[in-house]
């Protein structure tokens, strides 16, 4: 692979990987919210036992559940990223063009 064609491609890497650990961090900051009115969603409900609050408790944790799905494919993107990364590097510290 050329010189140039390879910093070009761990450019972008980098690029991506510090997006979306930006993202990533923003995700959990989110996250610890939504989980946080799910939890007090959950108490309401155990302690008013109506079927609003069971309605609001539910779709509570149903956006907490989503976004945590979410902050996993965003890891593994995060992982993913690293690992092309390091193999990019492992290119241009051994010298392979």
């Amino acid at each position: 692979m050329q010189r140039a064609l390879l910093e070009r491609r761990i450019r972008d890497v980098h690029t991506r990987l510090v997006r979306a650990r930006e993202e990533l961090a923003v995700l959990d900051e989110q996250l610890a919210v939504v989980q946080e009115e799910a939890d007090e969603a959950r108490v309401r409900s155990l302690v008013s036992e109506t079927p609003l609050a069971t309605r609001e408790h539910n779709e509570a944790a149903r956006h907490a559940d989503a976004m945590v799905r979410a902050r996993e494919a965003l890891v593994r993107t995060v992982k993913d990223l690293e690992q092309r990364q390091d193999e990019l590097l492992g290119h241009v510290a051994s010298g392979t063009q």
